[in-house]
């Protein structure tokens, strides 16, 4: 089997770059773990900057699993899988965080991320909430 049949896999590039989520770790140290099931984030702001690595890389698997049951639409991952292509994300600032902590159950994260649709620039600006489910941390919504 080569490297790339192993579903693990990721390109060196990849691993050695700084991870998208802006944590100036390489992405091997930051998100990658969290990725490929080898680590499970500690606070809501590893679960938001690992959310947002997803986006980056277009790992829809990853992103449906961490959001919590009580707010997953059942057609999720098919919504997901058909306009992940279309946005560009451009860069990530964490504005504020609330609780989320590693004792916490619930916690909020505030955020800036630019992107591109088609080449016009955009901004969202949100402030997540996040809960934990059988101990693990998961994006609630954007309602905080």
């Amino acid at each position: 089997m080569s490297d790339r049949d192993d579903p693990d896999w990721v390109p060196r590039e990849r691993e050695e770059s700084l991870c998208p989520c802006k944590s100036r770790m390489s992405y091997k140290e930051c998100c990658m773990p969290f990725h490929y099931g080898k680590a499970k984030p500690e606070t809501a702001e590893q679960l938001m900057r690992s959310r947002y690595s997803a986006y980056f890389f277009r790992n829809v698997d990853y992103l449906v699993e961490t959001t919590h049951p009580k707010t997953r639409e059942a057609n999720l991952w098919e919504e997901l899988d058909k306009t992940i292509d279309q946005v560009k994300w451009k860069f990530l600032t964490i504005v504020a965080t609330s609780q989320g902590g590693k004792e916490d159950k619930k916690g909020k994260v505030e955020f800036v991320a630019d992107y591109y649709v088609e080449g016009e620039a955009y901004e969202l600006h949100e402030c997540s909430r996040f809960r934990r489910h059988k101990g693990m941390w998961k994006y609630l919504d954007g309602k905080g």
